[in-house]
């Protein structure tokens, strides 16, 4: 997972890296966001990957 600044600490966007593309890829949080807090972005991430792939 990559954080990008979005230009005040409670805006960041994120990507993810899946190794089957080998690059990393922007990412929508649930709240069809692309900017976030990186806790939403953390809770995504972990999700998708972790526990509830329908996120």
């Amino acid at each position: 997972m990559r954080l990008r600044y979005g230009g005040s600490a409670s805006t960041w966007g994120f990507a993810l890296y899946p190794a089957s593309t080998d690059e990393y890829q922007d990412a929508i949080l649930p709240t069809s966001g692309f900017a976030g807090t990186p806790e939403d972005a953390l809770d995504c991430a972990c999700g998708l990957y972790l526990t509830d792939p329908s996120i």
